[in-house]
């Protein structure tokens, strides 16, 4: 299992134990992290899964790919450090990954 960090807008800290090979999105909705709505279950259709990684994971995340981009597009303040947490698979590397959700979804 790998520890994932969600940060929701107002502060709140939910640690989470994720399984490998699943996606951010998909644990902060098992885990109930307000602010990640997820409204196209994870097909990269729309922007409401939208997060900030921190800074200190950006390379390790990784760059969005094209089809993300686009659809960062619709998200709502978007960052340099702004991803879809569906397009996000965890993974060993990524244990203590900590993102922050935005104040709202696009």
């Amino acid at each position: 299992m790998t520890k994932l960090t969600y940060i929701a807008h107002d502060g709140t800290r939910f640690d989470v134990d994720a399984e490998n090979g699943s996606t951010v999105m998909e644990n902060a909705i098992r885990n109930a992290v307000p602010g990640i709505e997820a409204e196209c279950g994870g097909a990269c259709a729309c922007a409401t899964c939208h997060v900030y990684v921190d800074e200190a994971w950006t390379a390790e995340v990784g760059e969005p790919e094209a089809m993300e981009e686009d659809m960062l597009d619709f998200a709502y303040d978007v960052r340099p450090n702004s991803r879809l947490s569906c397009q996000i698979k965890v993974r060993e590397a990524l244990d203590g990954l900590i993102v922050r959700v935005p104040e709202r979804q696009g």
